[in-house]
């Protein structure tokens, strides 16, 4: 199984964020200053974007794509999707056959007479 996501932040939040990480030195490590001078191409970064997930998306593997602004959300919809995922799986246990039912009962009458 295969999901694909894509979280989608807003220009206005990753600005809001990129100041955030100026503004707290506990930040700074994650800012690159390159990723201001990208932020000129962000309507080209859009549209490759757009053109990647159609190109890729199919029936058995689709995109999510997933408003990234609200990282409590974000997080919510991710997690609902792989729950919603591993459930269509109608996953279960392995079925113990009779003897090896037979053999964890003697094992475990022995484990309780131990010292």
């Amino acid at each position: 199984m295969v999901l694909k996501f894509f979280l989608n932040v807003s220009r206005d939040e990753q600005k809001k964020r990129f100041l955030e990480r100026l503004d707290k030195p506990q930040k700074h490590w994650k800012f690159a200053i390159s990723d201001v001078r990208e932020r000129g191409y962000w309507s080209d970064y859009m549209h490759a974007y757009e053109e990647a997930i159609r190109a890729t998306a199919s029936k058995r593997t689709p995109w999510f794509v997933v408003p990234a602004d609200n990282k409590w959300f974000t997080r919510l919809v991710v997690a609902a999707a792989i729950v919603e995922a591993v459930e269509e799986l109608h996953l279960s246990y392995p079925r113990v056959s009779p003897q090896k039912l037979k053999d964890l009962q003697a094992i475990r009458a022995e484990l309780v007479r131990e010292r």
